[in-house]
């Protein structure tokens, strides 16, 4: 079965964002008020095949663990969609 995943990394809240900060004072700069705690983060979409839901979500976590984000500073969560094929006989 094929699954399309998609992965949000965000840093941890205990690590500082230089990248987020950037951003939030560009955009008060642009007249852009209220704008607090802006943070950056890393989108992902992928499609895997798996035995079963289960099978993707727990390759999904290693994935995601030893390469798509860094554990030591970053969390991550993610959303997994069966893909249902359009083919028919």
């Amino acid at each position: 079965m094929k699954y399309q995943a998609y992965i949000y990394v965000t840093l941890r809240s205990s690590v500082l964002d230089p990248a987020g900060v950037a951003v939030q004072s560009g955009l008060q700069q642009l007249g852009y008020e209220g704008v607090e705690q802006l943070r950056m983060g890393k989108y992902i979409e992928l499609t895997l095949t798996a035995a079963d839901e289960q099978k993707a979500r727990e390759r999904l976590d290693r994935m995601c663990d030893q390469l798509l984000a860094n554990p030591v500073i970053e969390d991550y969560r993610f959303d997994l969609t069966p893909v249902y094929s359009n083919t028919s006989v």
